[in-house]
Formats: structure tokens, C-alpha cells, sequence
């Protein structure tokens, strides 16, 4: 892969899914997308608890089937203990689905892609917006 592939956080899907024009402009480079298997639980919460269940449920569906779904192993969660225990040093804590969302992209060299600020608190993990 020449590029380095982009890690989508759950705004980017979310951006993705809703055809927004300024997501859609910055999706057209050349990299590989990738989702962590933490949005997708994230995205399933937000459908339940939606007034639109069974079409939120096939949207995630639709996502799922066209994208690279990245789980958790032994590596992300010890990549997960030293992003958490940095942002505790620095007293900068962040929620801790978008820990695992930073430990998996520092696992696979990836970028993430969000408008989260609180991504930039994370040493050694690379951060775009669209």
C-alpha cells in the first residue's frame, strides 16, 4: 500500500453514510478505509436507540458489507493500556471506545479519520478531519 490507509471513527461513517459532500470530496484519495469493530458497536447503539431501527440496522449493514472490519486482539489491548495510562499521565483523559479506536489504528499504522479533537491528546497516533 503506498498510502497510509484511514481508520474511520464513528462521525466518518456517519459522514460517509449521510453522503455528506466535504466527507465524500476527502474520501476520494487514494488510501484504503478501514473501520474498527468498536464504531460498528457504536453505530448498532445509536441505531436501537433511533426511531428508525430496521433502515439504521441496513445502513450498518451496507457499511459493513463494502468496508475492512478491524477487531481487537492481545495487541490492541496492550497498545490500549499505554495510550491510557499516557493520557492519565497527562491528566487528559478521553472516552475509552476512542482509546480502543487509537490503539487499533497505532496496531495497524493507520490514520483516523474524525473531528473529535480529543484524538490529537493521543501521542504517536496521526489524526485527519475531512
Amino acid at each position: 500500500m503506498s498510502e497510509i490507509g484511514r481508520l474511520l471513527d464513528t462521525n466518518a461513517v456517519i459522514a460517509l453514510q449521510k453522503k455528506d459532500p466535504q466527507f465524500l470530496t476527502y474520501a476520494q484519495g487514494s488510501f484504503e478505509v478501514y473501520i474498527p469493530v468498536i464504531v460498528v458497536g457504536e453505530l448498532y447503539f445509536g441505531a436501537y436507540n433511533s426511531l428508525h431501527i430496521p433502515q439504521n440496522i441496513q445502513a450498518i449493514q451496507d457499511v459493513i458489507d463494502d468496508s475492512v472490519i478491524l477487531a481487537c486482539d492481545l495487541g490492541t489491548a496492550e497498545n490500549f493500556g499505554k495510550i491510557r495510562h499516557q493520557l492519565k499521565a497527562k491528566g487528559r483523559p478521553i472516552p475509552e471506545n476512542d482509546i480502543w479506536i487509537a490503539a487499533i489504528a497505532m496496531q495497524y499504522d493507520l490514520i483516523v479519520v474524525t473531528r473529535d479533537a480529543h484524538f490529537h491528546e493521543i501521542d504517536g497516533v496521526t489524526v485527519e478531519a475531512w
